[in-house]
């Protein structure tokens, strides 16, 4: 009973190599006929077409069902639909934000925003897990945290207390008006860490 369990339909395995073997070279040359942009984590959307390749790479090279026809058919479709949204969300801003969540602030300097947090359902605890991924050592030296648009959570922070934000970084970031209240466009470079 173990042994038909572990060396079941093992003549299937030939097909399972070279089904491997093409799929993975197709993915590749997708990839380069569509571009780098098919396997970032920049959008939700960027993020669902990984897991969706994922999936029927595996299902592809798994069993007979789907065939290998199906499976590398199934994969020109969601390389060709990620081109396409790609390119719509950089024609058409409305399309953008549509599609697109927006980058929420969850940090101002040393204080938590627990509206914000409450909105991209963050508790506190996630936020501390984020600080000491990045090596954020006190509160004093958080600049500020941004729950990105593919769920990165982006810690900013320096030890020199003279550091400025760069206000054009923190575009289209709901709340960021918050880190700019009462100055004069400040500018400037900071150490900033973006952890996942």
């Amino acid at each position: 009973m173990f042994e038909k369990w572990i060396t079941d339909q093992w003549t299937e395995m030939p097909m399972v190599l070279l089904s491997c073997l093409l799929t993975y070279a197709v993915i590749l040359i997708y990839t380069r006929l569509t571009g780098l942009r098919s396997f970032s984590k920049m959008s939700a959307a960027d993020f669902a077409m990984t897991v969706a390749v994922g999936s029927v790479f595996a299902s592809t090279i798994s069993g007979s069902t789907p065939t290998l026809i199906i499976g590398l058919t199934a994969l020109a479709s969601l390389f060709l639909g990620q081109w396409v949204l790609a390119m719509l969300r950089q024609k058409l801003v409305w399309f953008s934000k549509l599609v697109d969540n927006e980058p929420l602030l969850l940090m101002r300097g040393s204080e938590m925003l627990d509206e914000n947090l409450k909105k991209a359902n963050i508790t506190r605890d996630d936020v501390y897990g984020k600080l000491r991924e990045a090596n954020a050592l006190n509160a004093d030296q958080v600049l500020a945290v941004v729950f990105e648009t593919t769920g990165d959570i982006s810690v900013l922070h320096s030890a020199d207390p003279d550091v400025k934000l760069e206000p054009d970084f923190f575009r289209n970031v709901t709340g960021a008006e918050q880190l700019f209240e009462n100055r004069e466009h400040p500018s400037g470079s900071f150490a900033g860490t973006s952890v996942s």
